[in-house]
C-alpha cells in the first residue's frame, strides 16, 4: 500500500498531490463505512490519541472525536481552560506529561502559528494540526476540497472564490494551498482591510466587488468574520459588511449561473450568508460536515501506519 510522504499533518504546504489523492481514496473507503448500520472498524484499536485543544473548538473537536471512535482508537481529551496550562505550564511540559501516558498520536489546536510544527520536533508521536492561530487548518482544507471533488468529479479547473475575513483565517490559507495543488483557480474577495498584503505572492486573484467575484466562480467558500481575533475594527459595522459581502437568495438569483456555496462553520447566519442560502440546494455545508469525519478518519489511519511499533 502506498503511504503518505509526511509523518505528521502540520499543514497543506508540506503535502504533495499524491498525498492528497491517497487521503481522498482512503476517505472514499471510510465514507462507505460511516454510512453502514455498524459504523465502526477496528483499524486503530491499539492506538491512543490525545486531543489537545488550547483554543475553543466545537465542530473540529467533535469531528475528530467521532472519527477516532469510528476507528476504535483510545482517546484522551484535554482542553486548556481547566488545566495546568492556565497555571503557566509550558506546551512541551504539558505534552511530555501526556506522552508519559504512552500516547501515539496528538491532535492539537493552538492559538500560536507553528505550535504543531514546534511540537513535532520535541516529541515522539504523530502530530495532526487542528488549527494553529491564523496560520493553517489542514483537515478543513482537505474536507473542503474533497467536498468539491464529490460534487464536480474533480477539483482541477474549478474556479473557487474564498469570501470574507482572509486576514484572520487559517481556513483560507490551507484552502489556497489545497486548491492550487489540485489545479483549481483561486480568488479571494473581501474588504481591503481583511485581505493580507502577501496574498499576491500566492498566485491568487483579489477582488473587492462581491458580485464580480460570484459571477467569476463555480464555488464560493464563505468565511465568517473572526471578531475574536480582531484587536481593532477592520470595517465600520457588521451591517455594512453584510450589505457589501453578505450572500442572500436575491444575490444568487442575480448571477448568470448557479454556483455552489460552502462554509467551514460556524455560520453567522444573516452576516456572511442568510439562513435561506445556508439551507438551500446550492449549499453543500452539511456534506462538508459529513466528509469531515471521513477525511479525519483517513488522515489518522494513514498516519497510524507510520507509528513505530
Amino acid at each position: 500500500m502506498s503511504e503518505l510522504s509526511v509523518d505528521h499533518l502540520l499543514g497543506i504546504k508540506y503535502l504533495n498531490k499524491s498525498d492528497i489523492d491517497l487521503i481522498f481514496e482512503t476517505a472514499d473507503h471510510f465514507k462507505k463505512v460511516i454510512n453502514r448500520p455498524i459504523k465502526k472498524v477496528p483499524s486503530l484499536r491499539d492506538i491512543t490519541i490525545a486531543n489537545l485543544f488550547f483554543e475553543n473548538s466545537t465542530r473540529t473537536k467533535l469531528s475528530f472525536e467521532l472519527a477516532q471512535k469510528r476507528l476504535s482508537a483510545d482517546v484522551i481529551n484535554f482542553s486548556s481552560g481547566n488545566s495546568s496550562v492556565s497555571k503557566g505550564e509550558t506546551l512541551v511540559d504539558t505534552v511530555k506529561n501526556i506522552l508519559s501516558m504512552k500516547v501515539d498520536m496528538v491532535v492539537m489546536r493552538h492559538p500560536n502559528p507553528g505550535a504543531a510544527s514546534f511540537l513535532s520536533k520535541h516529541i515522539d508521536a504523530q502530530i495532526i494540526n487542528a488549527g494553529d492561530g491564523a496560520h493553517e487548518h489542514p483537515t478543513q482544507a482537505l474536507l473542503d476540497t474533497y467536498s468539491i471533488r464529490e460534487k464536480y468529479g474533480e477539483v482541477k479547473g474549478k474556479k473557487v472564490v474564498i469570501v470574507g475575513d482572509i486576514l484572520h483565517s487559517r481556513v483560507a490559507l490551507s484552502n489556497i494551498f489545497a486548491l492550487q495543488l489540485q489545479g483549481a483557480e483561486v480568488m479571494v474577495c473581501g474588504p481591503k482591510t481583511l485581505i493580507p498584503k502577501y496574498i499576491n505572492k500566492l498566485g491568487v486573484q483579489v477582488e473587492t466587488n462581491l458580485l464580480k467575484a460570484l459571477n467569476w466562480c463555480d464555488i464560493a467558500n464563505m468565511l465568517r468574520v473572526q471578531n475574536e481575533r480582531m484587536e481593532i475594527s477592520y470595517f465600520p459595522s457588521t451591517r455594512e459588511y453584510t450589505q457589501q459581502y453578505g450572500v442572500t437568495k436575491s444575490v444568487l438569483e442575480s448571477l448568470d449561473k448557479e454556483i455552489t456555496i460552502m462554509h467551514p462553520g460556524p455560520i453567522n447566519r444573516g452576516v456572511e450568508i442568510t439562513s435561506e442560502v445556508a439551507d438551500s440546494g446550492q449549499a453543500i455545508i452539511l456534506n462538508q460536515v459529513e466528509n469531515g469525519v471521513a477525511i479525519r478518519m483517513a488522515v489518522m489511519y494513514l498516519l497510524a501506519s507510520k507509528i513505530k511499533q
